[in-house]
């Protein structure tokens, strides 16, 4: 599941990666902002709009369909998610935070940064624990939340200077695939990927992405990952598939969305929320199917789309890892594990990796 951070990419169609092409220069707003906080501004909702437009029609228009999970994230889809993050079903939130409890002050002192970046940092709620710790081990001075959603980036940069008022606190709103050039700089920086984003990206984009931060990094930076590790498939699925019906609702949102901002018409209850665990390429898939024969049509886009009875559209993949697997995906971008650390019961891991010294394996 990604968690509430709608930068991430397409479950698997080229070019859906976020806002290419669209807004070149920063803008800065420290102005707009609260006191001590400095936002650059490197997405607008003009190219948000943009970007929705064209992934709706690259993935309806593919075989098979599907779109990219960003697109589950407005305020409702934000507030489904966080509900899903209680469920008894739902671990990987609660695993990852009980890492952060236990290791927190491990890591601060594995990498004293006096600069934290978080990407796709949505409410920055878990991350006040690498704070605390790396404030205690005495180097801390800035903050860089990462997120496409500049309010949501506002309102978290207010309350972290209300909480740490001597910590500089210097927000990006960007798609981290598109803009981690735009990372400010100097000093020593922890990047904290968490969430088990990493697991919506493809092998290929995964491979991309890490080397495209391992270009950005200096030899005393580090990236702190979040990743959920493979389980027993029931548990998997349960996850994505509660009792309670709050992921289905979830999933069909995207439809919601579609249909208030591009015109579309599609029944919202004509589709099923399916999630299943693909062994081969050991992920869980979320798909919405078709419950019956239809045809939607979006008018911002002047298409018409039919949809066949138990057709699906595939919304997300979230990949699971072995830690020998994170160890050698990270090594083939450029990246030497220096720790990991797991929870007792051994569903999530945090790992800590600092550029590597040898060159990062050529993309295949």
């Amino acid at each position: 599941m990604t968690p509430r951070t709608p930068t991430t990419t397409s479950a698997g169609a080229a070019g859906t990666s976020g806002m290419d092409g669209i807004a070149g220069g920063a803008e800065v707003a420290a102005a707009t902002s609260a006191p001590g906080l400095a936002l650059d501004r490197h997405v607008s909702a003009a190219d948000r709009a943009v970007a929705l437009a064209r992934d709706v029609l690259t993935g309806l228009t593919a075989n098979p369909r599907e779109l990219p999970p960003k697109w589950f994230y407005d305020a409702t889809g934000g507030m489904l998610f966080d509900e899903i993050t209680k469920l008894p079903e739902y671990y990987p939130t609660r695993r990852e935070r009980a890492i952060l409890d236990s290791h927190a002050s491990d890591i601060a002192t594995a990498c004293p940064a006096d600069t934290l970046i978080e990407l796709g940092s949505g409410t920055s709620e878990k991350t006040r624990l690498l704070l605390d710790a790396l404030r205690a081990a005495g180097g801390l001075r800035r903050f860089v939340p990462f997120d496409v959603d500049e309010s949501t980036l506002t309102q978290a940069g207010r309350s972290l200077i209300a909480a740490y008022p001597d910590l500089a606190v210097h927000a990006v709103v960007g798609d981290f695939e598109r803009h981690l050039s735009h990372l400010p700089g100097g000093g020593r920086r922890l990047i904290a990927f968490l969430g088990g984003t990493i697991g919506n990206m493809q092998p290929a984009q995964r491979g991309g992405f890490l080397r495209a931060l391992r270009e950005q990094c200096g030899s005393t930076d580090a990236l702190l990952l979040g990743t959920d590790l493979v389980k027993d498939p029931d548990r998997l699925v349960a996850a994505y598939d509660d009792g309670a019906g709050v992921t289905a609702a979830f999933n069909r949102n995207v439809l919601t969305v579609i249909n208030r901002e591009l015109g579309a018409d599609f029944d919202i209850r004509g589709f099923a929320h399916v999630a299943r665990w693909n062994a081969a390429d050991s992920w869980i898939e979320m798909r919405l199917r078709a419950v019956r024969d239809q045809r939607v049509t979006i008018d911002s886009l002047a298409l018409t789309v039919e949809f066949q009875r138990g057709e699906d559209l595939l919304t997300e993949i979230s990949a699971k890892f072995t830690r020998d697997g994170i160890t050698a995906e990270l090594a083939d971008a450029g990246w030497a594990v220096t720790q990991q650390w797991t929870d007792p019961e051994g569903d999530f891991a945090v790992t800590l990796a600092t550029p590597s010294t040898a060159p990062a394996a050529a993309p295949v």
